[in-house]
């Protein structure tokens, strides 16, 4: 993976951050409370690295491709 870049902005007792992967411009946003900063910067990196397809679903599983229904 490719450098990723963390912006942080504080949005009254919420913490907003976005996480840009460098390559390619894709980006995740997670929201959460101010006082966990780390635990919120965490998920939007694992959030970039699935949309990037670069992490495990549940179970171990890659996601599964858009469309319509749930897989259960």
């Amino acid at each position: 993976m490719s450098e990723i870049y963390i912006e942080m902005q504080r949005k009254g007792a919420y913490l907003k951050v976005t996480a840009i992967d460098a390559d390619t411009a894709e980006e995740a946003t997670a929201m959460g409370p101010v006082n966990d900063p780390e635990g919120v910067k965490r998920l939007a990196v694992l959030k970039l690295k699935n949309k990037l397809g670069q992490g495990n679903g549940p179970g171990g599983q890659k996601p599964s491709p858009p469309g319509r229904g749930t897989l259960v």
